[in-house]
């Protein structure tokens, strides 16, 4: 009998469901790159570092991944300058605070290239690693999502533990 529930679609399928949603809060706890990684993930991270006044940080290192991914040399010129402007110049709207933006001037801005950032990408992301991410963790906005992805997993913890023991031997 053991068997047909195997192979019976439904539970399968929940089973799969239900996997699934346990993955976005875990992920992120796991490290700031899962988070990064998840438009839902930066999303929550974003609202997080606009209560904490530091959005700028997530905006400047996606603005930086998306720099290294542009070919096009006029885009690149125009992208490291828009870069320039909004976080690292000293009239920036949204500056974000690193160790050698003095020395960056508009010269480099006219032959960029696609590291030209990276060093700063890397403080930025240490920063927030060490610094705000820890505390999105343990931040309301980052528990209550938590809980409501785990109020969203169906079965009673008793069969979920059931469906990973049948799981585990069925492999």
């Amino acid at each position: 009998m053991e068997h047909a529930h195997d192979s019976d679609g439904s539970s399968s399928s929940s089973r799969s469901s239900s996997r699934q949603s346990l993955k976005s809060t875990a992920k992120w706890a796991t490290s700031l790159e899962n988070l990064l990684e998840d438009p839902e993930g930066v999303k929550r991270f974003r609202e997080f570092l606009k209560k904490e006044f530091s959005e700028e940080n997530v905006l400047f290192w996606l603005a930086c991944e998306d720099f290294k991914k542009t070919q096009d040399k006029k885009q690149m010129q125009e992208k490291a300058k828009e870069i320039y402007t909004t976080f690292l110049s000293s009239k920036a709207s949204s500056q974000v605070n690193v160790e050698g933006q003095s020395r960056l001037n508009e010269k480099i801005l006219e032959e960029p290239h696609p590291l030209m950032f990276q060093k700063l990408q890397d403080q930025i992301f240490n920063l927030m690693k060490y610094d705000s991410y820890s505390r999105f963790l343990k931040s309301d906005l980052f528990l209550k999502h938590k809980r409501t992805e785990e109020e969203e997993e169906d079965p009673p913890d008793a069969q979920t533990a059931a469906k990973r023991a049948s799981r585990i031997y069925n492999t």
